[in-house]
């Protein structure tokens, strides 16, 4: 092995070590994950155990700051209205360090969540714990629970639909369709996608 292949070799170590340090081996389709216990907007504390009703969560990472969030707004808010009422609510967490994104801070995050008038819990995983435990890389992200005894079984992982730019060009509703096939019983069509988005803003350590 030559000097430059053995320099490549470990910086190709080093780039994958720090991924997994960074939650890139989180949850996968099938996982149990684990509940969390987050910052509201409203000064509220907020976990999925609050939720004694809920059959599920469509839990999205998201922000404040990202173009690709911002046009997915008003889509995140339209699930929620549309699934809520059927036992899934969507509680998004805001992943992003504040000092490396001043813009996703929490006073700003309490801003956001009343000029959108969000219908759903918007909480900041300050720590950013819960974030590496799901395995988030971007925003938007989601993830589908659905809850299982006492357990909450991951369903889906990825984006929202396949065009982030127009909501009326979407030919794919991949969040829709595998609410659609869990709440029939049915096997979801597609449990992975690539979320397209911006890269979360990690703490420097």
């Amino acid at each position: 092995m030559n000097m430059n292949t053995h320099h490549f070799t470990c910086l190709l170590i080093a780039l994958m070590v720090s991924l997994s340090a960074f939650g890139q081996d989180g949850y996968q389709v099938g996982d149990k994950a684990s509940d969390f216990k987050l910052k509201n907007v409203d000064g509220t504390y907020v976990s999925m155990a609050d939720h004694e009703d809920a059959e599920g969560f469509l839990v999205i990472f998201s922000c404040n700051t990202c173009p690709y969030v911002v046009a997915y707004e008003d889509r995140m808010i339209a699930l929620h209205n549309q699934f809520a009422p059927k036992g899934y609510p969507v509680i998004a967490i805001n992943p992003n360090d504040d000092k490396a994104s001043p813009g996703d801070s929490f006073e700003k995050m309490k801003e956001r969540a009343k000029n959108k008038d969000f219908p759903f819990a918007y909480v900041y995983d300050e720590t950013q714990e819960t974030t590496k435990k799901y395995g988030a890389t971007n925003t938007p992200q989601v993830y589908l629970l659905e809850k299982e005894g006492e357990d909450y079984v991951v369903k889906y992982i990825g984006a929202i639909d396949n065009n982030y730019q127009d909501a009326s060009s979407v030919t794919k509703k991949y969040v829709e369709d595998a609410m659609d096939a869990v709440l029939t019983g049915d096997d979801v069509p597609e449990k992975k996608t690539k979320a397209v988005g911006c890269t979360i803003k990690w703490r420097k350590s």
